[in-house]
Formats: C-alpha cells, sequence, structure tokens
C-alpha cells in the first residue's frame, strides 16, 4: 500500500483516480488547486499524480517550487502531447507522464510500477539499530546523526555489518578490503577500528565486538 496524492482540478479525473488506486490497496488524498497543496503534505507521500494545465497554479510551476522538498515519484497528468510540454515536466523534475485521456488499466499500471521502483531504490539502506546504512551514499548515520568516516573506516563496517554476528579475523578483513596484493598490514585494520569505535563512541557503544584471538564482529 501506498499514501499517493493526486492534485488535479478536474473533480472527475480526482474521483475516478482515487476509486481505480483505492481497489489497489493505496491511500489516496486529492486536491483540485495546487494553492490547497501544503508543505505537510509531503512528508508520508510515496507518488504524487500532478496535473499541469491548472488555474492559478500550474504543475510544472508547482513542480519546480516544491521539487526539492519532495523526494518521491512525480507524474505528470496532461492532455498535452507536444514533445516540449514533456520535456518541461521532466526537466523541472517529473518522473514520467500520463497522457489524458487515459485507461484506468493503464493508470494502475504506471502507478505500481513506479511505486514497485521506488521500494527496490529505498532498500539501498542497511538499518541495524541505532545505525543507518546509505548503501548508495557510503554514509552511517546513528540516531539521526551523520558520523564522519573515511572510506576504508565506512567499508570495514559494511561489511562487519552486512554479516551481522559472522566473525571477521584480521587478515580477513584485510583481503575483502583493501585486496589481497595490499601493501597494507593487519596493523592498518587495528588502527581503523580503534578510529570507528572512537568515533560510534561518542553517541553510541560501538557495535564491533572484539573476539579475543579470532577477530571482529558486528554484535
Amino acid at each position: 500500500m501506498a499514501n499517493i496524492l493526486v492534485i488535479d482540478d478536474d473533480i472527475a479525473i480526482c474521483k475516478l483516480i482515487e476509486t481505480a488506486l483505492t481497489r489497489d490497496g493505496h491511500f489516496v488524498i486529492t486536491k483540485n488547486s495546487a494553492t490547497e497543496v501544503a508543505v505537510n503534505d509531503f512528508k508520508h507521500t510515496d507518488l504524487i499524480l500532478l496535473d499541469i494545465m491548472m488555474p492559478r497554479l500550474d504543475g510544472i510551476t508547482f513542480c519546480r517550487d516544491y521539487r526539492s522538498m519532495i523526494d518521491c515519484p512525480i507524474l505528470f497528468l496532461t492532455a498535452k502531447t507536444m514533445e516540449q510540454d514533456v520535456i518541461d515536466g521532466l526537466s523541472v523534475g517529473g518522473d514520467d507522464y500520463i497522457k489524458k485521456p487515459f485507461s484506468v488499466s493503464e493508470l494502475r499500471a504506471r502507478v505500481n510500477a513506479h511505486i514497485r521502483r521506488e521500494h527496490r531504490d529505498r532498500h539501498q539502506s542497511l538499518i541495524l539499530n541505532d545505525c543507518v546504512f546509505d548503501l548508495s551514499e557510503k554514509t552511517v548515520t546513528i540516531k539521526n546523526r551523520l558520523i564522519f568516516l573515511t572510506k576504508s573506516e565506512y567499508e570495514i563496517c559494511e561489511l562487519l555489518a552486512r554479516n551481522k554476528g559472522q566473525i571477521f579475523s584480521l587478515e580477513n578483513i584485510l583481503e575483502k578490503i583493501f585486496g589481497f596484493h595490499s601493501e597494507s598490514d593487519i596493523s592498518s585494520i587495528r588502527v581503523h577500528i580503534k578510529n570507528i569505535r572512537s568515533k560510534f563512541n561518542e553517541i553510541i557503544d560501538c557495535p564491533i565486538e572484539t573476539v579475543w584471538g579470532v577477530g571482529y564482529k558486528w554484535k
């Protein structure tokens, strides 16, 4: 189920979309003017269907003004078929467009395809208790605080976190992070882990545990 915001001045189209997508299990909110939309409406929205041709505030201008506050897909609804209109919509941050008139089956297929893709993209994160790894950006956030880690420190954390509970020897970590022919040695791994612990311990107890005589694991 997704939270979908529909912005279109045609009440009949809003009702059609709401009925069709509600049957798919989605929660749909409709607005008949872009001027009725508040910033809070974006917070839990998974997808926006946005009409281009609306009085007072058109969809292109709305998208241009608010795109930086919206991280979900925006699909334009448009009766326009000119290539430039499509380019304009995508250039201000639109993800796709649906031409009016559209069939209910096309609407459902396009919306559900974007929602599936969005959910897949958002899986590019790893959450372990208070630690959130952004696997795309290669960053770690602890209790909503971004931790500065060097590239090597981050890669050690990600290796251990992805394999929570599994013990890695210093040699294992060295090979997986730096490669078999690396000029680094296991003492560098010890230093990296010491630095990681120092940074984590400012906020929480570091989840990297020493298994004496064996190596390290993410507990």
